[in-house]
This record gives structure tokens, sequence and C-alpha cells, in this order.
């Protein structure tokens, strides 16, 4: 790390400043110097992946990764590292076809009685896994007054919406002002019943939970908030006192977590973030398999991984201490049971979402994994719905990286020399 500038520590006077941590994020090798040794891989990526997904960590984020250490599991998250250029299996950025299922601009009706509204494209951090790498950080994403009412006006018409999502990008990047306009919009349409909001400011910036955000919350019940804990080194007492606020205010907290290599994909580390977890009235609601999104391999599992992990938590913590391990899809999430998990197809898992649609999900198994939980074989049957592969990597044939020179997908290319922000 550089001696000459040594980073802001927690006892900066403004520390605790939500807005001074966004203003003072790290996007920049030579910031990310004053809190880590960057290896040569990470300076690469920095510079080669700057115009295909931005990235930005708050200083709070960066005080919890391992200064020496690259496989620090926080730094692996937000850290670029070359494998985001590496040769994957997709070029896919809009794996769940939330374009397809967007009657407004960046408000998503899959299900009939919810949405997602994606209100901004703006993050504190941008994850390396990212399931929405399309659009945050993208000013083409961000949104006018007039769209966002464009979108509240479609809710408003269709009354079997009952359930809205506010989600993004994060939208507890709005202020109060901004986030009041939004709900009490949302609260005048009769039929909608339910706010719930997906942010992980709880986890990156937990200085965002102010007295004043949770007093408007409280002001528009029932409102629910999602966070995402990925690691138990992210539960920290800032962060157990954002999630007190947040109770406190009568606002209920759920957690999602995304399945990824390397980070929390044993069940020793699962079960550790799902008991903190507990212990700070969080519900472990969801643990996703990580999404098929070009540039993600390198953190992507098999899902035989995660079904062991949920084999392994059954009967050894408490029952509201496991989450439901799901893959989301184009036909909606799928519970990775052997209720809807039918077998492996090669490189496939196939599965049978709520409606009956058989889906099978891109999922190799590298060459050198052991997974401890064996899927039967089965076949694909004609027609089956997937994600378009680039070439085939049959049963044990490994889905890792090719060994030529790493090249920037296509659809990942089309994106440089758009506005990353």
């Amino acid at each position: 790390m550089s001696d000459s500038d040594p980073p802001v520590t927690p006892d900066h006077p403004q520390w605790t400043d939500w807005r001074w941590q966004m203003q003072n994020r790290i996007h920049s090798a030579e910031a990310l110097e004053k809190w880590t040794d960057p290896t040569p891989d990470e300076r690469e990526a920095i510079e080669k992946t700057s115009e295909v997904f931005r990235w930005n960590i708050t200083p709070y984020y960066a005080a919890l990764m391992d200064a020496t250490d690259p496989s620090c599991p926080i730094r692996r998250q937000v850290v670029p590292t070359m494998d985001e250029l590496g040769d994957d299996l997709v070029d896919e950025l809009d794996p769940l076809d939330e374009t397809g299922h967007s009657p407004a601009k960046n408000l998503v009706h899959n299900y009939e009685d919810r949405v997602a509204f994606c209100v901004t494209a703006e993050c504190a951090i941008y994850c390396r896994y990212c399931l929405r790498k399309r659009m945050v950080g993208d000013a083409d994403f961000f949104m006018r007054s007039d769209e966002h009412q464009a979108a509240i006006d479609y809710i408003a018409e269709h009354d079997e919406i009952r359930d809205v999502l506010l989600t993004g990008g994060d939208p507890l990047t709005f202020n109060e002002d901004n986030l009041e306009w939004l709900l009490g919009r949302l609260r005048a349409i009769d039929h909608v019943e339910l706010i719930r909001f997906g942010s992980r400011m709880p986890v990156k910036l937990p200085y965002r939970i102010t007295d004043d955000l949770c007093d408007l919350l409280q002001r528009y019940h029932p409102i629910w908030v999602n966070t995402h804990f990925n690691h138990p080194t992210e539960l920290t007492e800032d962060a157990a006192a954002a999630i007190d606020r947040l109770k406190q205010a009568g606002v209920p907290v759920g957690n999602q977590t995304v399945l990824l290599d390397g980070i929390n994909d044993d069940p020793e580390t699962m079960k550790a973030l799902n008991e903190s977890l507990v212990r700070m009235r969080v519900r472990p609601y969801y643990l996703y398999q990580a999404q098929v999104i070009g540039g993600t391999g390198h953190l992507r599992t098999p899902i035989e991984t995660g079904m062991h992990i949920m084999r392994q938590l059954r009967g050894r913590t408490s029952g509201f201490a496991i989450p439901t391990y799901v893959l989301d899809t184009p036909h909606g999430k799928v519970p990775l049971n052997r209720s809807y998990v039918k077998g492996r197809a090669g490189p496939h898992v196939l599965m049978e979402t709520y409606d009956g649609t058989l889906w099978a999900e891109p999922n190799p198994l590298p060459d050198d994994l052991g997974v401890p939980l064996q899927l039967p074989r089965v076949d694909l049957p004609d027609g089956v719905d997937t994600i378009p592969i680039r070439r085939e990597a049959g049963p044990g044939q490994a889905a890792a990286q090719s060994s030529e020179a790493a090249s920037v997908p296509a659809s990942l290319r089309a994106r440089a020399g758009e506005s990353s922000g």
C-alpha cells in the first residue's frame, strides 16, 4: 500500500456520513492502493474492464478487505480480475429476459401479482457478479421523473399487482425527498398492498440507514426490506446497528445471499452466516444460484454444490436459519431441490418451473471438481427452454476459461463505448 497518502480510517470525522462515503468511493487503482496491495491481475483488470462494467467501493466496505490476500471473500466480490474478460459459456447479459418482461422502462412484470421496479441504475458498490450488470452505472438506464411516473401509471392500471419491489441499482441511493415522492404515489394506488426494498446498503454502506430514512419508511407501512449479506465478515457492528434501526421502525428484514465460488460455497461458512443473521433478527430468505451472465463464470458454482450445502444445513441449525435455495429463470424462481430438479444432462441441469415449464440451466461440472452430491443423469427433451451456450461442454469436460488469450464477449464489447457512468 502507498505510504505517502494513507487511507481514510473510521476515525475520520465524516466516516458515518453516507453522502461523504458515496462521494469518496474508490474507483481507480491509485485509490485502491491506499487500502490493499493490488495484484498485477487486479491492476490489469481495473484498466481493461473499465469500458465493460463500472466499479466502485465505499471506504466502509474497503475497510473490510484483507489488504494482502487477493482471495479475501470481501475483496473478490468487488475488485475486478481478468477472469471477467475470459471466455465464458455465454455472452448473455439479460438471462432472465427482464427486457422482454418490461412494459415500461425499468419495470419488470414477470409474475402476475407483483413487479420489480428498477428505480435507478446507481449503486454504492458494483458487485462483480451483478445480475443487472447490463444496466447499473449506465446512463441509459437512469430514469427521469416522467419515466418513473409512466411505470407508476402502469401499476395503477393493473389491479392484479399487489406487491411492488423497489430495486435497481439500489433504491436507497435516492435521498428522502425522492423516496417519499415514489412511496407517496405507490401508496395512493389502492391495490398495492406491499412495498418492498431490495437494497445492499446495510451491507456496503450501513450509515445510509439513518433515523430520517427509518421515519420515512415507517410512515408508509407495510414496508419490507430484503438485503444481501454474502459472508460473515460483512456482519459488522455498524451493519447490526443499521438492521436494528430498521427493526425499531417496524420494518421486517430478510436476506438474499448469492452462492459464490470460493467465497461462501461451503456448509461451514453458510451456517455461520445464517446463524449470525438470525442473531441480528434478519431472516435468511433466499440462497441464490449465481446467474449465467457473461464474465461471471469464475464466481459460479455447480448446482450440486448448493444442494449439498442445503442438505448439510438441515437438522444442524434452526429451521428459520435455513434459506430456500433458488435459481431465477425467465419463468420465475425454481427451488433447487429434488421436487423441481430432474437431473443433470451434460453441461445442463434440467428442472421444472412453478408453471410446469422445463428449463435447462447451463451449469457444467469442471473436470477437477468432485461434487459431494450426484444428480441422476437425464436426457434433455426436444425443445426445452434454455440459454444458448457458446460451445458445448460435455459431462466431465471443463467449462473453465480456455487457455487461449482472454477476449471480451461480444455483448460486453457492445457496451464498450456506451456510458459507464
